[in-house]
């Protein structure tokens, strides 16, 4: 195999889902017939079927998460705990991967409905360029406030930001290296941090992130669609 297809992939879903409610955390919700954690790990082992996967979750849901999976036909996966920031959580997954890994893709478990051809998209733009990152551009107005005032703001030079976001290992492994900032808001920041140029790539916007219920009812619709598309 083409040593730059040796991936890594790490899934971080080390969040509580406190907007979300309810008793579990949203990614081991079940919606059409499968957890959302579940249907993430399958979409990237469609894609990127020999690539390792790390599957980052809170430290008290682990056997619950084991429990769960088991109960579906989940590819295999490595399970490590996360921190307290979204940061410590993925550097908890990086150093969970082989050293020999070329490419690491980083991606929310609760973005469920990521399309096996955006993988591969972003990891083609990740191998021209070095780091990957996938966005759209708005459709709605957007203002910019401050205090008691508001102004409108362009938004043909804004885009909202997804993942998986895929980065040279090398690139990706010394951006981690750094001390937790609260700037880091994702993982492009973090790799923007330490000198890298992130390139942007074509996002989609069926590519949501589920934090609410009203996430669930668009999924569910979005998962119907797809299904009534296949037949």
């Amino acid at each position: 195999m083409d040593e730059r297809l040796n991936i890594g992939v790490v899934i971080v879903a080390g969040g509580n889902g406190k907007r979300m409610g309810g008793t579990i955390p949203k990614q081991f919700r079940i919606v059409c017939g499968m957890p959302l954690l579940a249907r993430t790990i399958t979409t990237f082992a469609e894609a990127l079927p020999a690539a390792e996967r790390v599957v980052v979750l809170p430290e008290q849901y682990i056997s619950f998460w084991h429990d769960l999976s088991a109960r579906f036909n989940v590819p295999p996966h490595k399970v490590v705990a996360g921190g307290s920031e979204r940061f410590h959580s993925v550097k908890a997954g990086i150093g969970a991967l082989s050293e020999s890994v070329k490419y690491i893709a980083v991606h929310d478990g609760v973005r469920s409905l990521c399309s096996k051809r955006l993988i591969i998209r972003v990891l083609q733009c990740a191998m021209e360029n070095g780091a990957a990152v996938p966005c759209i551009e708005p459709a709605d107005s957007l203002r910019m406030v401050a205090g008691d005032a508001s102004h409108i703001l362009d938004r043909s030079a804004i885009r909202i930001v997804q993942t998986p976001q895929i980065f040279s290992a090398a690139i990706l492994r010394d951006a981690y290296n750094a001390d937790y900032d609260p700037s880091f808001t994702d993982d492009a920041s973090v790799a923007e941090h330490s000198g890298t140029v992130v390139t942007l790539c074509e996002g989609e916007r069926s590519n949501i992130k589920i934090t609410t219920p009203e996430d669930i009812i668009i999924a569910r619709a979005l998962l119907a669609g797809d299904e009534e598309s296949e037949e």
